[in-house]
């Protein structure tokens, strides 16, 4: 079992950290500046330190950084720098934009890069978020050597590990932005032209047929469209 910290509170550090801790892992540490998920950890995980990078890291096993990715190579070449990360130490990037090569200011440290992506939408409540991610795919990703560890990773959090190198990155993170802007922007328009219409409860009306719809559209194979026919509402 792994001493684990974990790099931001948001919904999705949360729901990781707090997977981790039921798989038998030790989470010791949380890192944010931000108050109100401060307050959060706290209530959520009372026995866990709320600090710094640096401090949250020390003496750790695994570092979770569940930010952007986009932010972790800067981050890391500052710990780099201070002698925060030792040899042997498992960092984890949880961003759907990136692999593992996005710890690459970090290699000459020897440390364990990989990257877990579940591909789910976390809302920052624990219990559905936990429900979810049990039934969610995750995207992973590691030196060769390192394979079985992350799928083992995946494993523990409760999900089906899918290996996503990084030659395939770009096209899934595209993949799951689309899903994830389209849901929402068709979700959106059919609830507003529901309540323009003064139809009561429009959300409990449209969620039969997104559901049914969705189970279809995943089911048959689905000819490609132009995301603004959609949203003009010209596909029958």
């Amino acid at each position: 079992m792994l001493k684990v910290a974990v790099v931001g509170a948001g919904p999705v550090g949360l729901a990781l950290g707090k997977a981790l801790a039921e798989a038998g892992h030790t989470v010791v540490a949380f890192a944010t500046t931000d108050p109100a998920r401060q307050e959060e950890v706290k209530s959520q995980l009372p026995d866990v330190l709320v600090t710094d990078v640096a401090t949250a890291i020390k003496g750790v096993d695994l570092v979770l950084f569940a930010i952007p990715g986009a932010q972790i190579p800067k981050l890391v070449a500052g710990l780099v720098e201070t002698n925060s990360l030792t040899p042997g130490q498992i960092v984890v990037s949880t961003s759907p934009d990136y692999g593992f090569e996005v710890f690459e200011n970090a290699y000459s440290v020897g440390v364990i890069p990989m990257s877990v992506h579940p591909a789910v939408k976390f809302t920052g409540f624990s219990v559905i978020d936990r429900a979810r991610l049990k039934e969610s795919y995750i995207a992973v990703d590691a030196p060769s050597v390192a394979l079985p560890m992350v799928v083992t990773l995946a494993i523990e959090l409760g999900g089906e590990p899918v290996q996503v190198p990084a030659e395939a990155r770009p096209a899934y993170a595209e993949a799951i932005s689309v899903a994830s802007t389209f849901t929402n922007l068709i979700v959106g328009q059919a609830i507003n032209l529901l309540q323009e219409a003064g139809i009561e409860k429009p959300r409990n009306l449209i969620a039969g047929i997104l559901r049914s719809s969705l189970e279809e559209s995943l089911r048959n194979s689905v000819t490609e469209i132009d995301p603004a026919d959609l949203l003009d509402g010209d596909i029958e």
